[in-house]
């Protein structure tokens, strides 16, 4: 796949437009990163896409497969990619050569929405980077900072220093050892940058021991030599060296395990560069997984009220409101992002306008009041306002998803009907709608694995351990995770989980998969 120099030359029609929408957008408050718009054809758009919307990132062939699938979708008619934006300062949008001034008019309102989610929702604070390229402490004092994320540069290193190591080391070795890193890339603890602890020590940083202290008898200085003798001081503290407890690695257990096996895996170095490498961008998408719905919903809420109150004329109405339908529209049995943010935060915004919390509206149990409820406060702007800086998903829906919304957006719940062999409405009810929608946006619906022991049976093996949640471990996909982590180890590697509720070990030694009863 070529590489290209982004243009930053847009037509002056389309300039035009961009600084009527970033006016708009900052009159309604939004606060982004400088953007820069390129426009780029279908195959382009394609390829950018492959790269995760970097014009450059480490050579692999996943990128290849990706543009492939994308290429061949978008020519039989099956998707189309508007647009897209990245978390950089500046940030970098694309518009798609060939859309109507309407389309490109609505997705420019659309990404400064995103560039003001980028620029000031707390958990993309964990991708700021300092002079170094290095990602900083993202607890801040201030709400108003100005981050330093030059990620398309980091990204452009990171494929530099992997190219490095194809050249020294071969094309095969190299993809094979990140196929397995990338297996692995989801085992990470996406609020280490938040945790207060450093990132991942080299081994050449290791704190130095303290030295063991021997106890001496008391002795006048001509007779030190006689009471305190340098050979029993010695062999003493030999003595107590040998007694003194080993220290348990970890001590508490692990959630980001690529920053363990960064630590304390027997990798060569080249082999640590690359792990290195998954790692940083792993945890770099890891605020937009955290923020999808809220992301795309508060995106969806801007480039509706700037269009319709401030940009388009009548002419356009009609087919802005054909593509956002297209947009919003939702089928049965999936959940749509766009559709669930977007309705969610003016549903925010209407409750906090009207009154509609606090203890005397919770308390309050007569349903005609409740209809007619509004207290006309006005503080809905700055409700959604806050919301977006200080919530993810997860705390979104958690706080703010309620009966009533539920109702009124027509959520229910689903699953796979075995007396029927087909999928089927399970519950229309609050508490199941709200329990399944958290459980699927928790981890990212991934099992939590952590690091208990690195030397398991004081034999060098590294034991991990599931968090079982009501879900077992899916076999296939144990068995190959554990044979990545083999790889990395270069010892044997056992998880102990529960499968049909009882406890095992699932073990790889390098050659051989067991299951053996375990005592958790």
């Amino acid at each position: 796949m070529s590489k290209f120099a982004l243009n930053t030359a847009l037509p002056r029609y389309l300039r035009v437009e961009q600084e009527r929408v970033e006016a708009a957008a900052r009159e309604y408050g939004l606060d982004f990163f400088p953007t820069i718009f390129e426009i780029l054809t279908y195959d382009q758009m394609n390829e950018i896409a492959a790269y995760g919307g970097f014009p450059s990132r480490y050579p692999h062939w996943r990128y290849g497969m990706e543009y492939e699938q994308l290429s061949k979708s978008y020519e039989y008619g099956l998707s189309k990619i508007y647009e897209m934006v990245i978390n950089n300062n500046p940030s970098y949008a694309y518009l798609l050569e060939g859309n109507s001034l309407t389309d490109q008019k609505l997705v420019m309102a659309h990404v400064y929405g995103h560039v003001d989610f980028f620029k000031n929702n707390f958990c993309f604070r964990s991708t700021d980077l300092d002079q170094k390229g290095t990602v900083i402490d993202p607890v801040r004092k201030t709400s108003s900072y100005d981050p330093d994320r030059r990620w398309i540069d980091k990204m452009a290193n990171h494929g530099a220093r992997v190219a490095r190591h194809i050249e020294r080391h071969g094309i095969n070795k190299v993809e094979d050892f990140i196929d397995r890193c990338l297996s692995l890339e989801n085992l990470i603890d996406p609020w280490q940058p938040f945790s207060g602890r450093a990132a991942t020590r080299k081994p050449d940083e290791e704190e130095d021991e303290t030295p063991v202290e021997v106890p001496r008898l008391r002795a006048k200085e001509y007779m030190e030599s006689f009471i305190n003798p340098e050979e029993y001081i010695e062999a003493k503290k030999r003595q107590l060296a040998r007694d003194k407890p080993e220290r348990k690695v970890p001590e508490r257990p692990e959630r980001d395990v690529l920053g363990f096996l960064l630590d304390h895996a027997p990798l060569e170095r080249w082999e640590r560069d690359v792990l290195e490498v998954i790692r940083d961008e792993a945890l770099y998408f890891v605020p937009q997984r955290q923020t999808k719905i809220m992301n795309e919903g508060w995106a969806a809420y801007w480039h509706s009220k700037i269009l319709t109150e401030k940009i388009l004329d009548a002419s356009e109405i009609i087919d802005y409101a054909d593509n956002n339908a297209g947009v919003m529209a939702t089928a049965p049995g999936r959940l749509n992002p766009y559709k669930l943010g977007v309705e969610l935060f003016r549903y925010i915004e209407d409750r906090w306008n009207k009154g509609r919390f606090g203890r005397e509206w919770e308390e309050c149990n007569d349903l005609d009041a409740k209809r007619s409820w509004d207290m006309r406060l006005g503080l809905g702007r700055q409700k959604i306002f806050q919301v977006r800086a200080l919530y993810n998903d997860v705390t979104f829906i958690d706080e703010f998803l309620t009966p009533e919304f539920v109702l009124e957006q027509k959520l229910y719940t689903f699953g796979f009907s075995g007396r029927n062999d087909r999928f089927e409405i399970e519950s229309r009810a609050f508490r199941d709608v709200k329990e399944k929608l958290l459980f699927s946006l928790t981890n990212f619906g991934d099992p939590y694995i952590r690091v208990i022991d690195a030397n398991h049976q004081n034999r060098g093996e590294l034991l991990l351990e599931h968090q079982h949640g009501g879900v077992d471990l899916r076999a296939d996909y144990a068995r190959e995770t554990l044979v990545s982590l083999v790889r990395c180890w270069k010892r044997p590697v056992a998880v102990a989980t529960r499968l049909d509720n009882k406890p095992v070990l699932l073990r790889y030694d390098g050659k051989e998969h067991s299951m053996t009863p375990y005592k958790l």
